[in-house]
């Protein structure tokens, strides 16, 4: 099993969601993050005095996976999430030693 975590643009997420939901991953978390790269954020005005906001607001979506997905689901995220501009995001992906559904116990790629 992996595990892939996307950090994506916020306005990208329901795109995302549906497209890993017609190739049959409804289960996710999702998570409000902050964080900067490449886009560097942006210089805002409030009352007449500029801030640096280097944190920009990004989503975090985790999804656990059967190994042979993984090519498609990373796919499926790159072209959903892409506009082609600085601060699409990142996909990482890690190895998942073991997973259990708390409900039933199952475990493995039955847990998933």
């Amino acid at each position: 099993m992996k595990k892939i975590e996307a950090v994506i643009r916020p306005a990208k997420l329901e795109e995302v969601k549906e497209a890993l939901g017609r190739f049959g991953i409804h289960g996710m978390t999702v998570s409000q993050v902050l964080g900067c790269g490449l886009q560097r954020g942006r210089v805002s005005v409030y009352r007449g005095h500029e801030y640096s906001i280097n944190l920009l607001p990004k989503v975090k979506v985790e999804i656990v996976i059967k190994d042979a997905w993984v090519d498609d689901v990373v796919r499926i995220i790159a072209e959903t999430a892409r506009t082609g501009e600085i601060g699409d995001g990142k996909i990482f992906i890690y190895p998942v030693e073991s997973a259990h559904r708390i409900r039933t116990g199952e475990a493995g790629d039955d847990a998933i």
